[in-house]
């Protein structure tokens, strides 16, 4: 794998269930998102790639046991890849079990420009509640933002606001974080309270409606950089106008 910079997609939505379609449908919906995309190959325990010739049903079959398993293209120039996790109740917020999708693209110009489409169709694929598309850093800048203390601090070294740890958000429809591109569903959106059309006027010319009746809203017109004021700016200001997200208010 290159060195190149990386744009990251989680998504957070139900655990997957007995002949779930779910993982397949955000596979090729990443696909459809980036034209001429084939994710085919896996990685084996020798941690060599192999050729999946029969993708589809491969990929049923594992899931069948709860699994989400690794998935790229293959090309070690220009990889993208998608993979799943199932995580246990009592990590995550309302307490219940959840799948967590996980992408990768380059952050070109080609990665760039379908970044919008790419997280619609992986997250309403996944039938998710939330998720975002941020450049490779943002962990690191979130990971600073949690609260785990009450007698921590109210800001985090950027000035950004603490944020609860999952298991302390009261349901699993609250974005526990921001990052560049926010995925809401509708029941997201409804938990935070967007769109208000007198508070969003602003974040509605960044956000487009879903084919799901969700949002994908854009907090800033590049890529999110903690290092640019401006973008930092437009963060505080988000974080501000939705306190519910990090589990800060009840509405």
């Amino acid at each position: 794998m290159t060195a190149r910079r990386r744009l990251v997609l989680i998504t957070h939505g139900p655990a997957l269930v007995d002949n779930d379609s779910r993982a397949l449908a955000a596979v090729k919906g990443l696909e459809r998102a980036l034209p001429g995309l084939r994710l085919t190959w896996r990685v084996t325990e020798e941690r060599q790639l192999a050729s999946v010739p029969q993708r589809d049903e491969w990929l049923v079959e594992a899931t069948k046991d709860g699994d989400f398993p690794f998935l790229c293209n293959g090309d070690k120039s220009y990889p993208v890849t998608i993979s799943g996790q199932q995580t246990p109740a009592g990590t995550n917020p309302g307490r219940q079990p959840l799948l967590n999708v996980h992408a990768e693209l380059p952050m070109d110009g080609a990665g760039l420009a379908a970044a919008t489409d790419v997280l619609e169709a992986v997250a309403e694929g996944a039938c998710a509640y939330w998720g975002h598309t941020s450049p490779d850093d943002y962990g690191s800048e979130v990971s600073q933002q949690m609260r785990h203390s009450v007698h921590g601090p109210e800001r985090s070294p950027r000035g950004l606001p603490m944020l609860n740890l999952p298991w302390h958000i009261r349901s699993p429809a609250i974005p526990q974080y921001l990052g560049w591109l926010n995925y809401w569903s509708a029941a997201s959106a409804q938990a935070i309270g967007f769109p208000n059309p007198a508070r969003d006027a602003d974040l509605l010319t960044r956000a487009r409606r879903t084919a799901a009746g969700g949002w994908i809203v854009r907090l800033t017109d590049t890529p999110l950089d903690y290092d640019d004021p401006t973008h930092l700016d437009a963060l505080k200001r988000a974080y501000e106008r939705f306190p519910e997200i990090g589990g800060r208010s009840t509405p």
